[in-house]
């Protein structure tokens, strides 16, 4: 008999894919629009924080990727 091995929800790929999206709608709205959606003294640390939070949900979620 095969066995099934049941895969767990891993949050990481949609909260990654979330963040990718917003920036690509802040990026989309500033190209389309004259004024500047956001100041680049802001966007520069959102980004960084974005970019740290994801990579502080994928090694949190780490080992519900792992094949056991």
């Amino acid at each position: 008999m095969v066995e099934r091995r049941h895969r767990r929800f891993d949050p990481a790929g949609p909260v990654t894919g979330l963040f990718f999206l917003a920036l690509a709608g802040l990026f989309l709205a500033g190209g389309l629009s004259d004024a500047s959606v956001l100041e680049p003294s802001v966007l520069i640390p959102v980004v960084l924080i974005g970019l740290g939070l994801v990579g502080i949900v994928r090694v949190l979620t780490r080992g519900r990727r792992r094949e056991r």
